[in-house]
């Protein structure tokens, strides 16, 4: 007698109408969807971004909800320390996450006012991440403030190899800039402009829409300013309150009155016609550059879902898909490290639709998102995960939905992160 053995197919489908013992599961997805460039890129160390903050400022200005000291609050020994303990976190981290065999893309300095720092303290921290990373000719951005940027710092920082400076404006007029609490002028802001355009690093300005006192005229008056300063880079910030901020209290107790939503919006509008006429191109719906090639790369390979790990007080980054941030109280942070921990406080572990949901959301702050990326990391297309919401989206004239992109339209460059929220709420719910 013969007996037939049934042929056993990994491949094979069970039968639809009857149960099937037939067909060992190995594995999923099948291997027969497993290819060498994805071995290849597995093994290939992700590039790096870093992010380093530093949190003292000369004075808080009025708008700030950001985690930082003044100056009057802190003495040079109490600077130094928190350099030291900055230092030892970057090597403390480095050996843990094995950070040293990632290639470094993009250093960004942070605060705070990191032009506060003296050069010996700058000096150590860059010695430091180029002991400690894997580091070649990365973007570095450093953050000034103008009454900050003397010529023997700019000069510093050119032979620190820092190739982005940018400072924080936020208007020319000088009764507006009093109103915030800052101690710029008009004249201080032109000279350290034309500082930091003279060490040959890419420049950036920052303006913020919805001042205190702001009208259409000295809106206008800064934005013409900003464009016949002749920087690589302008960016426009909405005016955001939060409660621990001065502007915050002052409308609570009723005596500060801001520029309406209405006025925010008109204003934006106006930077935007009058950058585009100036030749400058916009790289995400509040940035605008001379040339693409002055773009941020720091913001943007985050927005794309880039790793960045953050150090210092209160920095966050995401590593393999985990959010982290360290502690938020500098003498905590400080504590921490002398004690030979990590100041690591807090983190997020996404799951897989997070973080589609983050790529889709941050990834259209660019005004272009890429549909085949997106289809090639997770098998989907933006339709598949939030088409309603995208459909009304463009219905409504925020986006243009292409073939291979989803586009933000001048509408949605004006409302912000309007299309971000939208996606997310969808994704969400």
């Amino acid at each position: 007698m013969t007996i037939k053995l049934p042929m056993l197919n990994a491949d094979a489908k069970p039968d639809a109408e009857e149960p099937s013992r037939r067909g060992f599961l190995v594995n999923y997805p099948h291997f027969r969807h497993w290819r060498p460039e994805a071995a290849t890129a597995f093994a290939e160390p992700k590039p790096l971004n870093v992010y380093v903050h530093v949190p003292y400022c000369v004075q808080r200005c009025a708008y700030c909800f950001y985690k930082v000291t003044t100056l009057g609050d802190n003495r040079k020994a109490q600077i130094d320390r928190y350099v030291d303990a900055l230092c030892t976190e970057i090597e403390r981290v480095s050996e843990r996450f094995h950070l040293r065999e990632q290639p470094v893309e993009t250093i960004y300095f942070g605060g705070g006012t990191p032009t506060l720092l003296s050069k010996d303290n700058l000096s150590r921290v860059f010695d430091t991440l180029h002991r400690c990373l894997n580091i070649a000719e990365p973007e570095i951005t450093v953050e000034a403030e103008p009454v900050t940027l003397i010529q023997t710092k700019a000069d510093h920082l050119q032979s620190l190899g820092v190739s982005r400076i940018s400072m924080g404006i936020q208007s020319f007029k000088d009764e507006i800039v009093s109103q915030t609490g800052r101690v710029d002028t008009e004249a201080h802001m032109l000279r350290a402009i034309e500082i930091a355009m003279g060490t040959g690093a890419a420049v950036n300005i920052d303006l913020m829409s919805g001042l205190a006192g702001e009208t259409d005229e000295t809106w206008d008056y800064s934005v013409t300013r900003a464009i016949e300063s002749g920087v690589h880079s302008l960016t426009v910030y909405k005016t955001e309150i939060y409660p621990n901020s001065s502007y915050y209290a002052g409308i609570k107790r009723n005596t500060l009155l801001l520029p309406t939503d209405d006025d925010e919006l008109r204003y934006t509008k106006h930077a935007i016609e009058r950058f585009e006429a100036a030749g400058y191109e916009a790289v995400n719906f509040f940035t605008f550059v001379k040339h693409k090639s002055y773009m941020q790369r720091h913001a943007t390979n985050s927005w794309r879902g880039g790793e960045i790990y953050g150090f210092g007080v209160s920095a966050f980054g995401m590593m393999h898909g985990t959010t982290l941030q360290n502690s938020s109280e500098i003498g905590r942070y400080i504590d921490h490290i002398e004690a030979g921990e990590l100041p690591l406080a807090r983190g997020y572990q996404l799951s897989a639709r997070e973080r589609m949901t983050r790529d889709l959301a941050l990834g259209i702050k660019l005004l272009r998102f890429d549909r085949v990326e997106f289809r090639r990391r997770y098998g989907y297309d933006v339709m598949d995960v939030c088409g309603p919401t995208i459909s009304a989206l463009a219905e409504e004239g925020y986006v243009e939905l292409l073939d291979d992109t989803l586009a933000m339209t001048r509408k949605g460059m004006l409302w912000g992160d309007y299309v971000g929220h939208n996606i997310v709420a969808a994704m969400e719910g």
